[in-house]
């Protein structure tokens, strides 16, 4: 096997588990059922990972460090104006939730599976997550452009995650919302919650929607 074909099993793989992952759940799924809806014999999950546990762990840490890559773009290319980089965090988050709704619900949930270092190194992440949109929020504050209830970046941070998380529960896209209106007022609700303007100066470009390997 050339190591694009190793490459290619690798992601079937890693898409196979996030669909029965989002539908079942991990420990109600089987590595059997992951490599059988790759057409795979079932040995052939141990070519790329030691263990389910170890596959859960990698699906989890790409979805939060594919998270973070677009956050730190976003925020690198709003300009210095916090409310434009706040609405440019919150931008990411929705369109994450919103279009990769699997992988979304995977990341949020079935990471609590993991123990001991995986576990610290995910939780890591989240809380790089955090911080990026406290940071924001604190810079915005201290411009006078946010009044944050309490005066606490943190849990305004934790509240807009939250939030924003909960897309992937009911989103659809064949639903009374087009992805460009929810996009528009998840962010107007996020600059209410921040006590900052109504809208932002300027608005995010809404991401395209993802291109996922196929099973």
């Amino acid at each position: 096997m050339t190591s694009v074909e190793t490459l290619r099993s690798r992601d079937r793989l890693l898409a196979a588990a996030t669909t029965l992952f989002y539908e079942r759940g991990f420990l109600a799924t089987s590595v059997k059922e992951i490599t059988q809806a790759c057409g795979f014999t079932q040995g052939a999950l141990y070519n790329h990972f030691p263990s389910k546990d170890e596959l859960l762990y990698v699906l989890v840490l790409d979805i939060h460090a594919e998270l973070e890559r677009h956050t730190s773009r976003a925020r690198a290319t709003a300009g210095d104006d916090p409310v434009d980089q706040y609405a440019a965090l919150v931008a990411v988050h929705v369109a994450a939730h919103a279009q990769y709704r699997e992988r979304s619900r995977v990341g949020n949930h079935e990471y609590r599976w993991l123990t001991g270092a995986r576990l610290e190194d995910v939780n890591a992440s989240r809380r790089r997550l955090r911080d990026e949109l406290a940071d924001v929020l604190t810079a915005g504050q201290e411009a006078g452009v946010f009044d944050l209830v309490g005066g606490s970046a943190a849990t305004t941070a934790r509240a807009v995650l939250d939030m924003c998380g909960l897309i992937s529960e009911w989103f659809r896209d064949d639903g009374s919302l087009t992805p460009t209106e929810m996009h528009r007022r998840y962010i107007e609700l996020a600059l209410r919650m921040a006590g900052g303007p109504s809208t932002p100066r300027t608005w995010p470009v809404l991401p395209a929607p993802p291109v996922l390997p196929k099973i």
